[in-house]
């Protein structure tokens, strides 16, 4: 449900009190200076997408800024999009001055002062979200940053009718549509930040890998947790399924088929440690994010050839290179002999 808050029915004399203090409320902590001297009118319509925050502000003519000691007051680091609707502004960011006009997009970010300067009554649109969900170098978004990008063509101009739809709708959606529709969003203004910080075409590609990197060390990092799966790691990573799906087209192997080679591989580091009390094969399994102690088993004996308590067995006649005497490869070797795979050290 959207909140709408609009100096209507505030008395004259409280009307700029009130609009400072719903932006501040809304956005983020703000000081709102109007720029005439008669009665100031403005109205502001915030709804979420998820993660996502959407709003509509549409005023007399202002100037907005975001100071330093307004910052420290904000808890969370986040990166805004806004749409000029109507109207023109100037918008200064990490030294730089754009003129925005209408249907121009601009990309901002929290943490550092900024303002917007409308000589008019204007109206713009807002998306803001956490900074982390982009997955994109806090270097990229700086050079982005103070920067008015026009959407008449190129990416932009299919970016803008988009957003203005979806600014326009966002009440509409019930809870799992939006949760997808911000995992595209975020997915689009990454692909727009990594564009303009990389007009070569690197900048897409840096983004991608940045991801993936931070999707793979999450799957190392919770290979025990049975609930591991690709809805967990795209809902943590704030993208959705598809995009998760894509990020891996070219490696070679699916998120699911990571998530069970990383765990064989575990699991088989630890059947092979030598020592007083050997554990239990459904204790590693558990231990390994495999509830089901004989679909593990089947699973180790498709993927390698023996079973689980067979593999122990043979430790003792592996040599030093991970061979078993009888050639069977060892559980590991198929990530860890894969170029640029680094494989954490074993729990066991």
């Amino acid at each position: 449900m959207s909140l709408v808050l609009t100096t209507a029915s505030v008395p004259d004399r409280d009307k700029v009190a009130y609009w400072n203090d719903a932006v501040s409320r809304t956005l983020v902590p703000m000081t709102v200076a109007p720029r005439g001297d008669g009665p100031f009118d403005g109205r502001i319509a915030t709804a979420r997408l998820g993660y996502l925050q959407v709003s509509t502000m549409e005023a007399d003519a202002e100037r907005v800024s975001r100071t330093p000691a307004l910052i420290a007051r904000s808890s969370e680091a986040l990166v805004a999009f806004g749409v000029q609707i109507s109207g023109t502004a100037t918008f200064i960011q990490d030294g730089r001055r754009a003129e925005v006009g209408k249907g121009d997009l601009v990309v901002y970010d929290t943490t550092r002062p900024y303002s917007f300067d409308y000589p008019q009554r204007f109206a713009t649109h807002v998306f803001q979200l956490p900074r982390r969900t982009l997955g994109v170098p806090e270097s990229d978004i700086r050079q982005v940053t103070g920067n008015a990008i026009g959407t008449g063509d190129g990416f932009g101009a299919m970016l803008l009718p988009f957003l203005a739809t979806l600014a326009s709708s966002a009440d509409d959606y019930p809870p799992a549509v939006a949760n997808r529709l911000a995992g595209n969003v975020v997915d689009l203004f990454a692909t727009l930040i990594a564009e303009r910080a990389h007009p070569g075409g690197t900048g897409a590609d840096t983004a991608r890998s940045h991801l993936l990197l931070r999707v793979r060390d999450h799957i190392n990092r919770n290979l025990g947790d049975p609930d591991l799966s690709p809805e967990s790691i795209a809902r943590t990573h704030r993208i959705s399924v598809r995009y998760l799906h894509r990020l891996f087209e070219g490696e070679g192997t699916t998120v699911g088929r990571l998530i069970q080679q990383r765990r064989l591989e575990e699991c088989g580091r630890e059947l092979s440690c030598r020592g007083r009390t050997a554990p239990t094969v459904s204790a590693v399994a558990q231990r390994w994010g495999f509830v089901n102690p004989a679909h593990f088993s089947r699973t180790f004996r498709a993927t390698y050839g023996v079973s689980p308590r067979e593999w122990r067995n043979l430790r003792t006649a592996q040599d030093d290179v991970g061979q078993s005497p009888a050639g069977t490869p060892a559980p590991w070797s198929t990530v860890a002999d894969r170029p640029g795979t680094d494989l954490p050290h074993s729990r066991g």
